[in-house]
Parts: structure tokens; C-alpha cells; sequence
């Protein structure tokens, strides 16, 4: 018997050894399988990322088809029609003429004699939402100041919806879509957003639909005296371009290994200014002095990327030639100066110099209560340049609020002119809106009437409010 077990365990025996053996040998080359499984996943969620994690919900409020008689209308491209007529129906703009126009049966006529249409007013500059009102600490959530650069925050993470600032920027200001930025605390302060201006429960549901990211950058005075007071760089203006130089030449690597397919993990501020490299991302850049904006002008070339617009700029009119020749839009305000060394040899006639020199004009606010006067900025600017004999007429003007902002966030193509087939975003003023007398008496939202001047039914009220006295006010 002992041989017989012998001659089934000596078998048995081999083929384990074998087992053993073999497992042995392809240990090693399963781990690098493994590891490499691993790694091809990492490179593609590197590579293949979801670069809109937080999508637009936006529908338009519904609207009905509706025609403007017999006003005086402002395109917002530079043309001006008297006895004008303003075609809507389906969201958008169907027709602009003059009063032999014919108007389809269906449409709802409002008869503007003695009234005034504009496109809808667009901010370009605004912390609504990021620091909104009541302004309290609680509510300060614009500004990510732990570090000069933080490409990696996005503004809309920051914005409440319910701020009674949006509701008083229709109402008073007629201001339909607006970008939100970050502070200017931070060399890279991090992603602009683009909202439409309509109450909302979510941000996902303000977000205007198909409009590009900005990313907000800042020179000057603010970052070196943020982080200069911390004893770290930067806290000189050749600090801040330092830093600058450095970021972009990690984000230019960063950008290489994506393509090449040799990134190992995401890096959200690298997907950032790989995106702004990319030209997918606009730059919104705050920058007070002229010989600084030519340095950033430089610098953008260097490392391959396009400024859309300077912000302030109160010496751009310096270098409108230089800004004329990169197309550099300018959004500027009507007259603040002073308030810091950096806004010293500021001048009333900036604007009207950059239009001169044939630069884009953009009036911008950066302020809760300058972004329900913008009009009234806009005409301020202009009355200063006509003292120094520039004189713009007013359907040019009505471009810095309207086409030019919209050109400088990126949805001029879709907003921004009263153009047959884009957004019916659209005010009826009750008299020239460059009038410190004029107001809206009614705002279109694609369409949907969002104001009414004359029905308390069409003036929204942020749930923040309610309750509590002067809710919805409109002054």
C-alpha cells in the first residue's frame, strides 16, 4: 500500500509545486498589470475630466410675443432708430425697424411713445452673490486670500442666490446678465461666473447658458500688500510677476504631460490655466497703471495666452492705442480716483479717450449699489468727454452697457444687441436712459418680463426678505 500512496502523493506533490512555481513567476508581471491598470486610470481622469461638473439649469420664464411701437431705440451695436419698432417672440429678438415694420398677428403691442429700448444692461463687474447684501462677515465669501494664486476656487461656489442685490440691479438698473468675480486679493483669484440675472433657487439655475469661464487675475497694489503684510512674497510689484512667470510655467508643463498623456492626478488650479492656454477660459484682469497693464500685455504673449479685458484701468487711457492694437476691452468706472495710490492720476475722461483711440469701452460697477446706476455712469463718462471735445453720441454709449461687456465675458454672440435671433434680454426705459431722471418701467429676460414698474406682480422679492419691512423695494 505505502507504494501506491507514494506514486499518488508524488503527482500530487508536482503539480502544487508547479502551481507554486508558476505563481511565483507571474507575480511580478500581474503587480505591473495592476499598476498599470491603475496609472491608465489616473492618466485618463486626468485627461478626460468633466470640465462642466456644475451645468447650467437655466430655463427661460415664460414670455409671449411682444412688440415695442413707436420708440426710440438703442441697439447696442451704435445704431439708433426714432419711431422705432422691437419685435419678440420665442426668447429672442425676431425683428428691429422703423415704424413700417409690420407686426404678426398674436403679438402683444405696448405703444413706447415717448420711451426708449435698450438691450438688456450687462455688468461685467460684479461681486453680487460673493459679497452680497446685508455685507457681513458671514456673507464675505469673494476673496480666497490664503495664497497669491488660487486658480482653483470658482466663484460660483460662493454665490447665494436669495441676495436682495440681484432683484435691485433689475429693477433700478435694468441689468440682465452679469459676471461674478472673485476679489482682487489674489494675484489669481480664481473662476469667474456668468449669470442671468433672474431669481433662482440654485446658481446652477442663473448660470447663462453656453458662457465661457473667466479666470480673475489682479496686479498692483492689492496682492503685495496682502501677502507682503504676511512677510511672504509677493510684496513688490516685481513680486507679483514673479509669482505670475512662475505659475504659468508650471501651468505650460502641466498642459504638456496632459497632452502627452503623462499626468498621474488632476490638479484643479492647473486645470484652470491649462484651460486659459487652452483660449476655452477668458482673463479678467484688475490692473490700475498703464506701464503695469503693458507688462501683463508682454507677459500674456510670452506664455501664450489673451487678456479679454483690463478692469479699473483707470490709466488706460494712456495706452488705448496699445489696448486698440490686442483687443483689450476696458471696464472702467465714470470718475473714482484717489481712494489708493495706484487710482491717483485717474482722470473723468478715460472712457472718452479710449473711445477715441477706437478701444473697447466697458462701464462696470464692482459695487452692490453702483450696479443699479450704470446708466447714470455711463452717461457721466460721456459728459466729460464732450467738455473736452469728444463728442459720442449716445447709441455708442449705450454700447459700453450692453455689446461691449458682453464681448469682453464672451456672450456677445448670443446677448448684448437688439439683433434678430439672439436673447430677447431687453429694457424699456421711461425716458434716455442716460438721463439721471430715466429708470426701467419694464425688463425682458429672453422674452419673459421680469419688471414691471407698474405691477408689484413683476417685481421679484429674494425669500431673504420676506417678512421683513421695505421687502422688493425699488427706489
Amino acid at each position: 500500500m505505502r507504494p501506491v500512496r507514494q506514486s499518488v502523493r508524488a503527482p500530487i506533490r508536482a503539480i502544487a509545486a508547479g502551481v507554486l512555481l508558476a505563481a511565483a513567476l507571474n507575480a511580478p508581471s500581474a503587480g505591473i498589470a495592476r499598476d498599470k491598470k491603475v496609472e491608465d486610470a489616473a492618466v485618463k481622469a486626468a485627461r478626460d475630466f468633466d470640465k462642466n461638473p456644475y451645468p447650467s439649469t437655466y430655463k427661460p420664464y415664460p414670455s409671449a410675443p411682444t412688440a415695442l411701437l413707436h420708440a426710440t431705440v438703442f441697439d447696442g451695436a451704435g445704431a439708433r432708430i426714432d419711431n422705432g419698432t422691437v419685435l419678440l417672440d420665442g426668447g429672442k429678438v425676431v425683428a428691429v425697424g422703423g415704424p413700417d415694420l409690420a407686426v404678426p398677428e398674436g403679438y402683444a403691442r405696448i405703444d413706447a411713445t415717448g420711451r426708449f429700448v435698450t438691450p438688456g444692461i450687462i455688468d461685467a463687474h460684479s461681486h453680487l452673490g460673493v459679497y452680497p447684501s446685508p455685507a457681513v462677515e458671514g456673507h464675505s465669501d469673494g476673496n480666497e486670500m490664503t495664497d497669491p494664486t488660487t486658480p482653483n476656487v470658482w466663484a460660483e461656489h460662493s454665490v447665494w442666490p436669495q441676495d436682495p442685490g440681484f432683484s435691485r440691479a433689475l429693477a433700478n438698473g435694468g441689468v440682465t446678465a452679469l459676471e461674478v468675480l472673485p476679489g482682487s486679493g489674489n494675484l489669481m483669484g480664481g473662476r469667474a461666473v456668468t449669470l442671468k440675472n433672474v431669481a433662482s433657487r440654485t446658481v446652477q439655475g442663473m448660470k447663462f447658458p453656453g458662457a465661457p469661464y473667466s479666470l480673475k487675475m489682479a496686479c498692483g497694489e492689492n496682492p503685495k500688500r496682502v501677502y507682503g503684510s504676511k512677510g511672504r512674497i509677493p510684496s513688490t510689484r516685481m513680486g507679483n510677476f514673479a509669482v505670475d512667470r512662475e505659475t504659468w510655467i508650471k501651468a505650460q508643463e502641466y498642459r504638456r504631460k496632459r497632452d502627452e498623456g503623462k499626468l498621474e492626478s488632476r490638479d484643479l488650479g492647473m486645470e484652470t490655466l491649462a484651460g486659459v492656454l487652452d483660449g476655452e477660459i477668458l482673463i479678467q484682469n484688475h490692473c490700475y497703471k498703464a506701464e503695469e497693464m503693458a507688462l501683463v500685455i508682454d507677459m500674456s504673449k510670452e506664455f501664450g495666452y489673451h487678456v479679454s479685458a483690463f478692469h479699473h484701468a483707470v490709466e488706460a487711457y494712456k495706452i488705448g492705442d496699445l489696448l486698440k492694437q490686442n483687443d483689450i476691452c476696458s471696464a472702467v468706472w465714470a470718475d473714482w480716483w484717489g481712494f489708493k495710490m495706484e487710482a491717483y492720476d485717474a482722470i473723468p475722461e478715460n472712457a472718452g479717450l479710449l473711445y477715441k483711440a477706437g478701444a473697447c469701452v466697458v462701464i462696470h460697477s464692482d459695487d452692490e449699489n453702483g450696479i443699479q446706476r450704470l446708466n447714470q455712469e455711463a452717461a457721466k463718462a460721456q459728459g466729460d468727454a464732450r467738455r473736452a471735445g469728444i463728442d459720442i453720441p449716445d447709441a455708442e454709449v449705450i454700447r459700453w452697457l450692453t455689446l461691449n461687456p458682453a464681448k469682453a465675458i464672451g456672450i456677445d454672440k448670443q446677448t448684448g444687441s437688439l439683433t434678430p435671433g439672439k436673447m430677447a434680454d431687453v429694457v424699456l426705459w421711461n425716458g434716455n436712459p442716460l438721463s439721471v431722471y430715466s429708470r426701467p418701467d419694464k425688463v425682458w429676460i429672453d422674452g419673459a418680463l421680469m419688471f414691471d414698474a407698474a405691477d408689484p406682480k413683476h417685481r421679484p422679492v429674494s425669500d431673504f426678505e420676506l417678512g421683513q419691512n421695505g421687502e422688493g423695494d425699488v427706489k
